[in-house]
């Protein structure tokens, strides 16, 4: 198609379609804006028409750039060149596809690094040349850009100013459809980032709890049990975490029926600071401890996203919540706790306390919903860490059919998976009761799953530890520093899939 420039006015306003979530603001046009300070464009061996029509306008400025450059084309590579001629942006940025068909994944994972790119502040409006792509492919570009633009700058005195990104389209409606569902999927990530970025005393359990209720308006029903009625439903592990803080402990649950299928259940480990308790942590990482409520904050984001979208599915949250403080009242090495399974578990290690608050949770979803599967996740353990560091989140199931979806899903949205093994449960013997919640010995990552099995019944059930997942040292592709919300793409993926397969 041959590309189309065009000034802005209220004609060319009225076929624009504006999308804005957190982020930036994205435009979807049937013409280039040369009004942008910033054209992207992009160029493959097989497809160059787009580029040539703008090299053609600098006289060949753009392509001897490119061979100054060494540039080669090959995916996610980059050159920018500044004033081009005989053009009103202030710079072009040439990015490299491949020659290869990209997928979802890939061109999500692009679209977040066009946006680290471009994402000086004197940077503010974009125009994208996207007429080689197909509504699906422009809708994960604009995904991947917005989800790296996410900045969490509630305590930063300069604000995030957000970005025009004006897509030059071949189908408005088309492209204004295939974004809208990664736009519910991009507002539950985002509430999950925010939960897990912000300050431990920002968000308490309770506090927890009221980001929750705000769900109601989409129709979530959400349920939430106290201290005093926690015991009463012999949830004393889950209590017992919470009892060293001031408020204590609280189980939230989000539930979104978008169908009478059994529900699919989420349980996932809230701990809004994680002390270590009377085993108290030592490390500088207990700085980084306010994200130990991040496989919560993805259980929650994953249930935002489904109703945002209105997804016929039938998926409910069990989130325990608790802050492992140390205090008078805290529980100590040694205590045997009878959990709501009617299992007993002897305290080897207060800084085991995440699995503690999931094996309540995990028997209220069975309990009260009979889930058809039973899902959990949590930011478990350091074993985990060292098994698979930052780039891969674990899983443990016993299903392989389980196992092999949620890898395919983790693939397709950029949260890639890797099952690691059960077993060693020898090492979770007791003498006094008929758990002890960490290990003897074996590796930390399994006998901690192993313990979290115990509790699953005949439930089909995987579990993910992302420890190392939940926050980012460092940005890449569509995740920026901070919160990364994993899981939520993984989870909304795997349901998404689960549901069209019936």
């Amino acid at each position: 198609m041959k590309t189309k420039f065009t000034k802005l006015s209220s004609i060319f306003l009225a076929l624009t379609l504006s999308q804005s979530v957190n982020a930036e603001v994205f435009n979807f046009t049937t013409a280039v804006n040369d009004k942008s300070d910033t054209l992207v464009v992009f160029k493959s061996e097989s497809n160059a028409q787009t580029f040539s029509a703008f090299d053609r306008k600098t006289d060949g400025q753009l392509s001897r750039a490119l061979d100054a450059s060494q540039f080669n084309e090959s995916y996610g590579s980059f050159v920018e060149i500044l004033a081009p001629h005989n053009l009103n942006y202030s710079r072009v940025l040439v990015v490299g596809l491949g020659d290869k068909t990209l997928t979802k994944a890939e061109l999500t994972k692009l679209g977040g690094n066009i946006a680290g790119q471009l994402s000086a502040s004197y940077i503010q409006d974009v125009s994208v040349a996207a007429e080689q792509f197909d509504a699906q492919q422009v809708s994960q570009l604009a995904h991947g850009i917005n989800l790296r633009a996410y900045n969490f700058d509630k305590y930063k005195k300069a604000k995030h100013q957000a970005k025009t990104y004006t897509f030059d389209v071949a189908n408005i409606a088309s492209t204004q459809s295939a974004y809208q569902q990664l736009e519910a999927i991009q507002s539950g990530i985002f509430l999950a980032r925010d939960l897990t970025n912000e300050v431990p005393t920002q968000l308490t359990p309770v506090d927890f709890a009221n980001e929750a209720k705000k769900l109601k308006k989409l129709g979530v029903t959400v349920k939430v049990l106290k201290p005093k009625e926690l015991k009463k439903l012999g949830m004393n592990a889950l209590e017992a975490v919470g009892r060293g803080s001031k408020e204590g402990s609280r189980l939230i649950v989000a539930h979104y029926k978008g169908s009478d299928d059994a529900p699919i259940a989420i349980a996932g480990k809230g701990i809004t600071f994680d002390s270590g308790g009377i085993q108290i942590k030592t490390s500088e990482h207990i700085v980084r401890m306010k994200s130990d409520m991040a496989g919560a904050a993805a259980a929650l984001g994953t249930v935002k996203a489904l109703a945002e979208m209105d997804a016929k599915v039938n998926v409910v949250a069990v989130m325990g919540m608790a802050a492992n403080m140390v205090s008078e009242d805290s529980f100590i090495p040694g205590d045997v706790l009878t959990t709501a399974e009617g299992l007993t578990v002897e305290i080897t290690n207060t800084d085991a306390e995440g699995r503690l608050v999931l094996i309540d949770s995990m028997w209220y979803a069975r309990e009260n919903y009979k889930p058809s599967v039973l899902i959990d996740i949590a930011t478990l353990t350091g074993g985990k860490y060292r098994a698979l560091g930052t780039k891969l989140g674990g899983i443990f199931s016993e299903s392989d059919q389980l196992v092999e979806e949620f890898t395919l899903a983790g693939n397709a949205v950029n949260e890639p998976v890797w099952r690691l093994p059960l077993g060693y449960k020898e090492m979770l013997d007791s003498p006094i009761a008929d758990l002890r919640n960490t290990g003897k010995g074996g590796p930390s990552a399994t006998t901690a799953a192993t313990f979290l099995q115990q509790f699953v019944g005949d439930t089909p059930w995987l579990h993910i530890d992302m420890a190392g997942n939940g926050l980012a040292a460092s940005a890449s592709g569509e995740k920026p520093v901070g919160g990364t919300g994993f899981g939520v793409s993984l989870m909304t993926e795997w349901i998404l899939n689960h549901h069209k397969a019936k």
